[in-house]
């Protein structure tokens, strides 16, 4: 799992910089910077509370945060089309300031 790499992602989709995103989550820049650079284990409570700083479900930024080797139970086309529905919640104005969240 990288969580790091989903969040820089989500982050830049929703064009944030690190330290807005801080700002809203309630963690210093530098926190989250180790965090993308994967140099600190968040635990589920941070990763929520990002989540909600970013305006997206905690799950889709988990789904984002898997590698490929621990989706080996999945289908693989139900995996792509999985991943292209959660690019496409990050780019979707409409589903980003939704009720969904």
């Amino acid at each position: 799992m990288d969580i790091g790499r989903a969040l820089k992602l989500c982050r830049s989709q929703r064009r944030m910089t690190q330290a807005a995103l801080a700002n809203r989550a309630g963690f210093s820049v530098s926190y989250v910077s180790l965090l993308e650079k994967n140099k600190r284990d968040p635990t589920l409570s941070t990763v929520e509370k990002i989540a909600h700083a970013l305006n997206m479900p905690f799950s889709i930024l988990i789904f984002l945060a898997v590698d490929k080797g621990e989706l080996s139970g999945i289908d693989e086309d139900l995996a792509q089309r999985l991943a292209l529905s959660s690019l496409t919640f990050l780019e979707d104005d409409t589903l980003r300031n939704s009720t969904l969240l």
